[in-house]
């Protein structure tokens, strides 16, 4: 019998799929319109609408993608100051308008200085918090180098020029909506007088409507602007590393010199019809995404039930369960590790996870067992144990070059520190180490020794940056933040789109559901159906319909800011997504 027999002929399936059928518009239902914005030639979809704005200036003067991508990652280190950054890392993915693509890894790295336990007590316990905020919480900022390696390498423009808007933007300030005003109420910010003194105005906090400057960033980015150097290898690097070791903080001023941004190649797959182009470790993003499409490749997932059906969503929340177990297990840093990434790749191994994937109830995390003969042994150490506050752009240019680009201070506001007399903050991704074997990180993520802390070392990811083509031309643009939760809101926007055929702005609002292999728990959005919800209760799932948020924001998490182009009109279809009032698609 198929597999959409056996589904068929399950009783509890079959009632399922009738009543997941008030279900089939709940995307819809989210979204003030639920139709992607459009554009002839060039699109800058973002978070924020002035960095949206900077991105298709650039754009108009003549930059290209990558130019544009410069000039909105600087932006948002203005705007968007929770994750937007100079003081953090990320990562970019590349694709001209000949098809060739390049992955930038400018993602933080381990102080020299760093050690496999210098987050636990003296009895081998983690010290609650050393990792998330303050001195000891930064790696050594990636953002400077990868951004402006990407304009030297692959821009068309100056780098003054690109920079140009954000330097404005800090100079002149911006106007904040209610959001942004109550987001810089932060209260790790409260914790650090250089931040409360810029961001909070030393207590007497912003309003809506209010303008924000940042002079001292203003001047900073003029400097880099002038002379990128100065960061890593000069006087500014000097005032980094001393404001870092007055603290206690662990970045020197050779952490800084040896910083260097990695070319790296993209993975790829396939996808019922469509090539996956996407991030390499150190991030686990693109090779979990890989595998959880390669698990579910050869279901026919509309045949079970609409978008966010309980059927559908039984499928995919265990083809996410048995990816983020290989997750856990085997991935890290690939300049220090040797990863099965050919292994994990391999549909033949998928197909023996798919073989194990019962259709009418889920596979106890506890019960699961790795198909045998494909994978090397994990570590022979315990099982071990990343933040929501990341942020996406996408971005194609008139010429059809394309860039996904994610990007970090991991944690809200990251460090909560910022740079005395620099005016940025400073990362906390240390937090995105293993810790300590078989303790938890801040998003619950269990985490194998191939990410355990060891000097220049980057750590584990799961930004996802993406790019699909079909037939060797350009279809979509997509990425998200949300630290655990990236991996699975890619791959849900995939299959709306590709199995689905939700438009691009449906495909960003649609209701999110999260599996992580441990905890064993179905996260949902608050606004996921409850009717759905109880269905999956009652297959067996634990659910959490609240699960964790972007910005304390009960309910909610990701950020998927998308373009698609039409096969037809080759018109550029932007979603913004809508969870986010102050977010933008910019088209020309």
């Amino acid at each position: 019998m198929s597999l959409a027999a056996r589904i068929a002929a399950s009783s509890t399936v079959v009632a399922l799929l009738a009543s997941s059928l008030l279900a089939q518009s709940a995307s819809a239902s989210l979204a003030a319109s639920d139709q992607p914005t459009r554009a002839r030639h060039a699109m800058v979809v973002t978070i924020q609408h002035d960095a949206s704005d900077a991105g298709i200036a650039i754009l108009k003067q003549g930059g290209n993608a990558v130019d544009a991508a410069v000039a909105v990652g600087f932006a948002l280190a203005v705007v968007y100051p929770q994750a937007g950054n100079i003081g953090g890392g990320g990562f970019m993915l590349i694709r001209d308008k000949h098809g060739k693509t390049h992955f930038l890894d400018y993602r933080e790295k381990a102080p020299a200085a760093a050690t496999r336990d210098m987050y636990l007590d003296a009895h081998g316990n983690v010290v609650p918090g050393r990792s998330l905020v303050g001195y000891l919480a930064s790696g050594v900022p990636g953002s400077v180098a990868g951004l402006t390696y990407a304009q030297q390498h692959f821009g068309k423009l100056t780098l003054a020029q690109d920079m140009a808007p954000a330097i404005k933007l800090a100079t002149d300030g911006y106007s904040l909506s209610a959001e942004e005003a109550h987001n810089l109420q932060n209260k790790n910010l409260t914790r650090f007088p250089t931040s409360t003194a810029i961001f909070q105005r030393n207590g007497n906090f912003y309003q809506p409507g209010d303008t924000f400057r940042q002079p001292l960033l203003a001047a900073t980015l003029t400097r880099i602007a002038q002379d990128p150097t100065d960061f890593y290898r000069g006087a500014m690097a000097q005032q980094i590393a001393a404001f870092s070791q007055a603290g206690g903080g662990l970045i020197t001023t050779a952490d800084l010199a040896a910083y260097e941004v990695k070319d790296r190649a993209p993975i790829t797959g396939n996808y019922k019809g469509y090539e996956i182009i996407t991030a390499p470790p150190p991030s686990s993003g693109g090779i979990v995404l890989i595998e959880i499409l390669n698990i579910l490749s050869s279901y026919n997932l509309p045949a079970l039930g609409p978008d966010r059906s309980a059927a559908q969503v039984h499928i995919i929340t265990e083809a996410f369960r048995r990816a983020y177990m290989d997750r856990g297990d085997y991935l890290g840093d690939p300049d220090f590790n040797t990863l099965p990434i050919k292994q994990m790749a391999d549909p033949a191994y998928a197909a023996a996870w798919r073989a194990s994937i019962d259709p009418t109830k889920p596979t106890p995390s506890k019960d699961l067992v790795r198909p045998a003969g494909f994978m090397p042994p994990p570590p022979q150490l315990p099982t071990p144990h990343e933040s929501t506050q990341t942020t996406h752009f996408s971005i194609v240019d008139a010429e059809g070059n394309a860039v996904s680009s994610t990007y970090t201070l991991n944690g809200l506001f990251g460090s909560g520190l910022t740079v005395d007399g620099l005016g940025f903050l400073l990362n906390n991704e240390m937090d995105d180490f293993t810790s300590k074997i078989g303790v938890p990180n801040t998003y619950g993520l269990i985490q194998g020794p191939a990410n355990a802390i060891a000097p220049g070392k980057r750590p584990l990811s799961a930004m996802t940056p993406t790019i699909l083509t079909r037939n060797g031309k350009l279809a979509f643009v997509l990425g998200s933040p949300g630290g655990s939760t990236i991996i699975t809101t890619v791959a849900n926007d995939i299959i709306s789109t590709v199995d689905n055929h939700l438009n691009i702005q449906q495909a960003a609002d649609a209701p999110r559901f999260h599996h992580q292999y441990l905890p064993d728990r179905l996260d949902l959005e608050k606004k996921f159906p409850a009717d759905v919800a109880d269905q999956l209760k009652s297959l067996g799932y634990t659910v959490n319909r609240l699960a964790i948020a972007d910005e304390k924001n009960p309910g909610v998490w990701g950020d998927s800011e998308l373009i698609a182009i039409d096969p037809k009109t080759h018109e550029l279809l932007g979603g913004h997504d809508q969870r986010r009032a102050f977010g933008k698609v910019a088209r020309y």
